[in-house]
């Protein structure tokens, strides 16, 4: 079997044929096997959808020579998503999400009550496509909480492969205390990428964590970002004070900026290769 695989959800939107592209250009890059997941509520909704993903199939087949295949599921896409990720042993989950209306359509909130249950780093599309080059630039916001630092092995193993560069911003802080570990943060993200020799910066927003998930999508669309990396710690994080809608707001950014979102309390990264499971 090829050591990654992407699973794809997809809802015959336009917005899941931009989160195949950006799979397409990831794939080719880490020479991933490509799973188009469709969920259906019923059994009588099944024939149809197949001989729809036949057809996707065999369109994908002429833009993505690589190994490519689909499976359909019956049931709800909060739990069948997850599910397939694992019987399928997918080491990343590319899906779009949109403002559509439907029982099966991925909207922003549902993404990330799909995210919040997956075990796997999932990157989150709009209608923003992707370069050929891939994730040129990828923008890392960090907090204070110290599971923040996981995201760094995927952001490098990403940044890695498409020859990127990483821009490291964290928020204001007037409390002593708290900018010092704020400082100890981004000083350890800066040793970690510069001994990788991964190009990388560092900025410090102009505003406190109650107004950092703007500065850092506004960051981020001023240097035209192609990802933006965020844990999806809730509570946990300086920026919990904002709830569940820190994650919400990044994940559905106006400038359509793709979203790479990992749940500490369940990805599993393995020295080697982020993308390896358990």
């Amino acid at each position: 079997m090829p050591n990654h695989r992407i699973l794809v959800p997809f809802d015959f939107t336009p917005v899941s044929e931009i989160s195949i592209e950006h799979a397409f250009v990831v794939g080719k890059a880490i020479d991933s096997e490509i799973i188009l997941l469709h969920v259906v509520g019923n059994k009588k909704d099944f024939p149809e959808s197949r001989a729809r993903m036949e057809a996707l199939l065999e369109r994908c087949k002429n833009k993505y020579p690589h190994n490519i295949r689909y499976t359909i599921r019956i049931g709800s896409i909060f739990e069948e998503i997850d599910d397939a990720s694992v019987e399928e042993m997918a080491n990343l989950i590319i899906m779009g999400t949109h403002g559509l209306k439907g029982m099966q359509f991925i909207t922003g909130g549902r993404a990330l009550k799909i995210v919040t249950n997956c075990s796997v780093p999932t990157i989150i599309t709009q209608e923003k496509g992707i370069r050929d080059s891939g994730y040129d630039d990828i923008v890392v916001p960090l907090d204070l909480h110290q599971d923040t630092k996981q995201k760094l092995s995927i952001v490098a193993e990403m940044a890695t492969y498409f020859k990127g560069r990483v821009h490291l911003i964290s928020p204001a802080e007037d409390d002593e205390f708290l900018k010092n570990q704020l400082d100890r943060n981004v000083n350890y993200a800066k040793e970690y990428f510069e001994d990788l020799g991964i190009e990388h910066t560092a900025k410090v927003s102009e505003h406190s964590s109650s107004a950092f998930v703007k500065d850092v999508i506004r960051y981020a669309s001023s240097i035209d970002a192609d990802l933006i990396s965020i844990m999806n710690l809730h509570e946990k994080s300086l920026m919990g004070i904002l709830g569940q809608t820190y994650e919400q707001q990044v994940i559905t950014n106006e400038a359509e900026i793709p979203v790479l979102i990992l749940n500490p309390k369940e990805t599993r990264v393995i020295r080697n290769s982020v993308f390896a499971r358990n």
